[in-house]
């Protein structure tokens, strides 16, 4: 559900009417709904139960700041995966006490960084780390709360680039090795193994290979307790994926998920983190982008827009599909025709869909790409000189711009000659 419709013909955020934001913001830009946001997270959280359960956003879906306080007002800690991204959550109003630092190559200056803001659990990728992490909080005086993020060798039927619970993934440590290395954490200084992490990928419309996941997990911690390892705290990351093409069978709801948890996990007495992103904040957004010229050519026809590959990458880099739809409601009847929709960046990848239907449109109007609050503004860049564009946050009939499009005088002054070229 989001809170995107049609209102006398013309699409809203909640109460705002997208032209209007577009009038006075310019196009391209994102919107995001925070009734959206809100129900995502209360039904994510309440699915649970019972349960002793922690909610920690995951910040690399999109960090905007207001976003992250949007969250954290409603109770969410965050998941992060740099020092960047750690300092955001904190400044966002997030106690450190509720941030988890996860992340695969964490430098010594974001460990030491972490530790100095006493976050409430660092996640463990190698032995490497481990010791490094040791190494810095004996030398702050500090513990801090680990847990080993452990790759149960689970393939989760989703896009190659966004698995990472195989064995042959980068991410976590092989899971017939974690034992072993547990044991080398309760030796060492400033470390408290009391925990255990997975998270095998993202956009996972199946449960099956969550519960294969979870299984393994709950194996080990058996194991781990058995030998008089106190695992009491279970971060079974993110992942469960949203509704990006409403033709194909609907993802799993948290209800379900929940059940799969209880009834895999939940005689384990421990309490649970989870590291939703794109659930939360995914169908919460849409981009919003002008129609520049359209172009017939030998073969196809082409809906040139304002927004580009590097406003929304998931298209171009995972042939990801964002349904699109005219800002101005048109009638049922209208006839549709094919066209490829893609941007004025100089790479034939620019590209947001072939082929797809669309009614007659003309220079000026406006479309929407739905789905479009995870991954989208968080992932985009000023390839060809163009400015990162707009974010702005919509709360009933009020809205405001929480990133501002910057200037080329903005976007210049991180740039300098050298002495010679003076």
């Amino acid at each position: 559900m989001h809170h995107f419709t049609y209102t006398n013909g013309v699409l809203h955020a909640e109460e705002v009417p997208l032209p209007r934001i577009a009038s006075e913001v310019g196009t391209p830009f994102y919107c995001y709904s925070h009734a959206t946001m809100a129900r995502h997270y209360v039904v994510f959280r309440d699915a649970f139960g019972k349960l002793d359960v922690s909610v920690c956003f995951a910040m690399k879906a999109n960090s905007n700041l207001a976003v992250v306080r949007t969250l954290g007002q409603l109770g969410a800690g965050a998941d992060v995966v740099s020092g960047g991204e750690l300092q955001i959550a904190l400044k966002a109003g997030i106690p450190a006490s509720k941030i988890v630092f996860s992340g695969v190559g964490k430098t010594d200056a974001e460990i030491r960084l972490a530790l100095a803001c006493n976050v409430g659990q660092m996640n463990v990728e190698s032995e490497d780390e481990l010791v490094r992490i040791s190494a810095a909080a004996a030398q702050l005086g500090k513990k801090v709360r680990i847990a080993l993020r452990v790759n149960p060798d689970v393939a989760a039927g989703t896009h190659d680039k966004i698995s990472t619970g195989r064995k042959d993934d980068k991410f976590g440590i092989d899971w017939t090795l974690a034992p072993g290395l547990y044991r080398k954490a309760r030796e060492l200084p400033g470390l408290v193994p009391s925990s255990i992490a997975v998270h095998i990928g993202s956009q996972i419309t199946n449960l099956v290979p969550f519960e294969a996941a979870f299984s393994r997990v709950r194996e080990l911690a058996l194991l781990l307790r058995a030998e008089g390892i106190p695992i009491d705290h279970l971060d079974l990351g993110g992942g469960l994926g949203v509704p990006y093409d409403h033709s194909a069978e609907p993802p799993p709801t948290p209800a379900d998920y929940a059940a799969m948890v209880k009834r895999t996990l939940g005689e384990l007495n421990c309490k649970f983190t989870f590291e939703p992103g794109r659930l939360i904040v995914g169908n919460a957004g849409v981009m919003v982008a002008r129609v520049i010229a359209t172009k017939a050519g030998a073969s196809r026809s082409f809906l040139i827009l304002d927004a580009a590959m590097n406003d929304l990458i998931r298209p171009a880099m995972y042939g990801a599909r964002h349904e699109i739809l005219p800002v101005k409601e048109r009638p049922m009847a209208a006839t549709v025709r094919p066209v490829d929709v893609v941007g004025p960046v100089c790479e034939s990848a620019d590209r947001f869909a072939q082929d797809y239907r669309l009614p007659h449109l003309e220079p000026n109007d406006l479309v929407a790409f739905m789905t479009a609050g995870a991954y989208g503004a968080v992932m985009s860049s000023s390839y060809n000189a163009r400015p990162l564009i707009p974010e702005v946050l919509v709360k009933g009939s009020s809205y405001a711009v929480v990133r501002r499009r910057p200037t080329f005088e903005q976007m210049m002054a991180l740039e300098q000659l050298p002495p010679w070229l003076v």
